[in-house]
């Protein structure tokens, strides 16, 4: 990766200062180039889950999609559509190529609020999602996850990586603590909000949601992810099954 591929401070300090949808649309050409990617590594894990654990699927939608890398787990794990939704036009038009993938049949955009998905009810066997939930309130969870069981068939398939939190007292933890704080103070004194926090979907909270709205949770280990000191995953995949 060279320098002129990685965003510059000054257009970093210009998406923060602006709303999600045009704090993405400005990031999206460099936003392949960041840390905020999903990596691959996760996103092979993913679709070996998927694979051994209810695939293959039928049509599938990668949720907040961006520039479409999630596509390439719908891609391996489903024998019909691929539909990519994400409401920043930039991100959308980043994700061309991914959507120009030789699958039959070709994968389709959708430039949409995840709050209020374009879909007809019951129009998909698995949704995926990869690193978007930071963007989403708590109070905004249970109605993200009711668009979610609306276009999912029954017994459909809710499945997104969740990293384990960072041990109390380590660098990483005081790195995200003092991230989400730093983001408070500036939606509290700056408009428009960006909302991207890293604390706010401990996995006990994200599966009480999940449950209320109708889902069947399991979670399945990513051991492809590491362990941690004690032995338990770096990483689980939250497998949401539709009753």
């Amino acid at each position: 990766m060279t320098t002129s591929q990685r965003p510059t401070l000054p257009e970093l300090a210009r998406q923060a200062l602006s709303s999600v949808q045009r704090g993405y649309d400005l990031l999206a050409p460099k936003f392949d180039h960041t840390h905020y990617r999903t990596p691959d590594p996760v996103l092979e894990a993913t679709a070996a889950a998927l694979r051994t654990g209810g695939g293959p699927f039928g049509d599938g939608l990668d949720l907040c999609c961006g520039t479409g890398a999630g596509l390439r787990v719908l891609g391996e794990v489903c024998t019909d559509r691929a539909v990519g939704v994400d409401f920043s036009a930039g991100m959308l038009a980043e994700a061309e190529p991914a959507f120009a993938a030789p699958r039959p049949p070709a994968p389709y955009r959708v430039r949409a609020n995840a709050h209020a998905l374009p879909f007809r009810r019951a129009a998909f066997d698995l949704v995926v999602s990869f690193g978007a939930f930071g963007h989403f309130l708590p109070s905004e969870r249970p109605y993200l996850f009711e668009e979610v069981h609306e276009v999912l068939r029954d017994g459909g398939t809710f499945a997104f990586p969740m990293a384990a939190p960072p041990r109390p007292g380590t660098a990483a933890y005081w790195s995200l603590l003092a991230f989400d704080a730093a983001m408070r103070v500036r939606n509290a004194v700056w408009r428009p909000p960006f909302v991207m926090y890293y604390r706010t979907w401990p996995l006990a909270d994200v599966r009480d949601d999940l449950r209320r709205t109708g889902f069947d949770v399991a979670l399945r280990p990513l051991p492809q992810l590491g362990h941690r000191n004690d032995g338990s995953p770096r990483c689980r995949l939250v497998v949401a099954t539709k009753r």
